[in-house]
């Protein structure tokens, strides 16, 4: 597996090593130590989610706050989305930024997402099967969220807005300017 920091410091794109041949291919998608290495830091998941969206559904900007603030380790089964992760650390130098990075079935990649990021993706294909591992535990008193749309992010979903699928909940998030802290 080799790892590659973006621009958003803490923030890896993996990319696994594959073995393939006329039977198909295989691919060590997680190993604890390996991981840990790569992300230079001691990160013990807890707990693994899934989802299945169609194409233009939009989830997020998610986020935990305090105590129960979540690292992920994103990636897709099936499908395609645009996986985007925005830094809410006040102290980084890189505050208000965020990556995007198209995630698939085909390309393998995972996007590795330390604590005090948003979090959102948008599925591309017509399906996505999206999977990701957190360090923490939900908790719906520390959510936090941030509107998809928000003005000074401005972040370029590659679908048009009228081919969005965004649920009530995502539609009322505040802005970045408002985002719970």
């Amino acid at each position: 597996m080799t790892e590659t920091e973006t621009q958003l410091k803490g923030c890896f794109v993996l990319e696994p090593t594959i073995f393939s041949d006329e039977r198909g291919y295989f691919m060590e998608s997680f190993n604890a130590a390996r991981f840990n290495k790569l992300v230079g830091q001691d990160v013990h998941f807890v707990q693994d989610n899934q989802s299945l969206s169609s194409k233009g559904v939009l989830r997020g900007l998610h986020y935990q706050v305090g105590e129960h603030a979540q690292a992920k380790l994103v990636r897709v089964l099936r499908g395609k989305v645009l996986d985007v992760a925005v830094d809410l650390r006040k102290d980084s130098p890189t505050h208000g930024q965020y990556e995007a990075i198209e995630l698939s079935a085909d390309n393998k990649k995972q996007l590795f997402i330390p604590k005090g990021f948003a979090h959102g993706f948008v599925v591309l294909s017509e399906t996505a099967e999206f999977f990701y591992k957190c360090d923490n535990y939900y908790n719906k008193e520390a959510e936090g969220g941030i509107i998809y749309n928000d003005p000074i992010l401005n972040i370029d979903w590659k679908l048009a807005e009228e081919q969005l699928i965004v649920s009530e909940k995502d539609r009322i998030l505040p802005t970045f300017e408002n985002a719970r802290g």
